[in-house]
């Protein structure tokens, strides 16, 4: 297929449609300016039809075998891996990252499908013991019915499976908000599943901006809604669910602390630090925020962290060699020139990048240098905002402090998404990670994400859980049956 000038509509009842206010956006290549395609945008009438044709559908889905669904979801995935090439090229023209990320994106979402299309399998209630022998008492999972789904933009396609994935397994219908600013590679996705056979009303596709998502998770006709969003965003979807008393699950912004302790391997922890913190230019949310590193082995870390930055080579994603793409959007940019402003004007001090990359084609797209700040005070915006950008700030801290006194530095931060410890001497780098306030600590690794095990947040990075026999119970309730023999 063609990676340029690729429209799609709404998915919607089995079927692609237009928007019922015709509204639709151009979506554009944040490496060139070029346009890549345009997408429908849905309005809350959408978000209406959608639950409309969910409600039937949902029934029936629920009614079919555990075997049935994951015989359409294996079919799903197996068709994304068929297109993985021109799904991964979309991706990577309407959101920036290189495409051997976006590969490794895609093929992650089709495992998901796969596992969940298993576990959904192994989803069994029990008998309980009880008081009188007359009495049986049954506890059973259902689903809960018409799910919302908010998807971001940094992660299109691997988030939109974490969501569908345990949904549809455990029996649920689902409508899912993708993002507006990369709408497309989901679409292809999508596209799979419809050819996998996937019935009519069970997936609906409405990217959208505000007035879908208020509608979404608004809707008295949706049971939950789970989202992967901002803070604020998380917020306001709380207040908007309360009035229907929907379940809520949401996975929010972090502002992960990376520790380094004296005896760790400098060369491995800076190459683990700089691929967290500039991957994706910087637009994860488990990525690498700030560093804090014992002032003994300081100067050597902070030497071989640079050098990793400045061996990342900037271009368009789509071509051979480049390792780091463009920004998404330049409100990225924004933001990361404010915080490095910020820790500059209060003592920091620039290693390297720090500036946007022009001259040539670099003029046409978002592009930043990828940026390490050093002696960066703990009270500056960059140690204390998630910057979702390619910069990262260094705190220096005495080498002689015990495990509670860095753990607390590492939990000097409202998020409590995902954190590091990098040190020789497991037994103190166990005892600062079971310190640390959030969902997921690596020690000596420098990605939390396991399908097998939950992921999610605490304190203000939210709450629910994905991924792992967790995710899907999310996604089901619990029913009581107690019943009396007569015999």
């Amino acid at each position: 297929m063609s990676t340029t000038g690729y429209d799609r509509g709404l998915y919607l009842g089995g079927a692609w449609v237009a928007s019922e206010s015709a509204q639709t956006l151009d979506v554009t290549d944040p490496a060139t300016g070029d346009l890549v395609g345009r997408t429908a945008v849905a309005s809350a009438k959408d978000v209406d039809r959608a639950v409309e044709a969910a409600i039937p559908a949902q029934r029936a889905w629920a009614a079919l075998s555990s075997g049935d669904r994951a015989t359409i979801m294996h079919r799903g995935a197996a068709l994304i891996r068929e297109r993985i090439g021109d799904i991964a090229e979309l991706l990577t023209r309407e959101q920036g990252k290189p495409i051997p990320d976006s590969v490794k994106e895609i093929a992650f979402a089709a495992e998901v499908l796969d596992y969940y299309a298993e576990e959904g399998q192994r989803v069994g209630g029990s008998l309980r013991p009880v008081q009188r022998p007359d009495i049986r008492s049954i506890v059973e999972w259902a689903p809960i019915g018409v799910v919302g789904a908010v998807v971001p933009w940094n992660y299109p396609v691997d988030l939109y499976a974490w969501k569908i994935g345990p949904a549809l397994a455990a029996g649920n219908a689902i409508i899912v908000k993708p993002p507006l600013e990369s709408p497309l590679a989901v679409g292809l996705v999508v596209q799979c599943l419809h050819d996998a056979g996937i019935p009519a009303g069970v997936l609906a596709d409405l990217p959208g901006g505000l007035e879908a998502g208020e509608a979404l998770s608004s809707h008295p006709g949706i049971g939950m809604v789970t989202a992967t969003a901002s803070t604020r965003t998380g917020q306001a979807i709380m207040r908007s669910a309360a009035a229907t008393m929907k379940r809520v699950s949401l996975e929010l912004g972090g502002q992960s602390p990376f520790v380094v302790l004296d005896d760790a391997d400098i060369r491995d922890a800076a190459a683990a630090a700089a691929r967290r913190s500039f991957s994706n230019a910087g637009q994860i949310c488990i990525a690498v925020n700030r560093i804090l590193v014992a002032d003994s082995i300081a100067d050597e870390f902070v030497a071989a962290v640079s050098e990793q930055a400045r061996a990342i080579t900037l271009g368009h994603g789509v071509e051979d060699g480049v390792t780091g793409g463009p920004t998404t959007t330049p409100a990225v940019i924004g933001v990361a020139e404010a915080h490095i402003a910020d820790a500059l004007d209060q003592g920091a001090r620039l290693v390297s990048g720090g500036s946007r990359v022009t001259g040539g084609a670099f003029d046409a797209g978002y592009f930043f240098e990828p940026t390490v700040l050093d002696e960066v005070p703990r009270n500056t915006r960059v140690m204390t905002e998630e910057t979702f950008g390619p910069v990262v700030a260094v705190h220096r801290y005495d080498a002689a402090s015990d495990v509670e006194t860095i753990a607390a530095l590492a939990n000097d931060t409202q998020a409590g998404l995902a954190a590091y410890v990098f040190g020789g001497d497991l037994d103190r780098a166990w005892a600062v990670a079971e310190r640390i306030e959030a969902g997921g600590v690596g020690v000596n690794i420098n990605d939390i994400t396991e399908l097998q095990a939950p992921f999610g947040g605490w304190k203000m990075s939210g709450f629910g859980r994905e991924l792992g026999a967790e995710g899907l119970h999310g996604f089901m309730q619990q029913r009581h049956i107690r019943m009396r023999r007569r015999f």
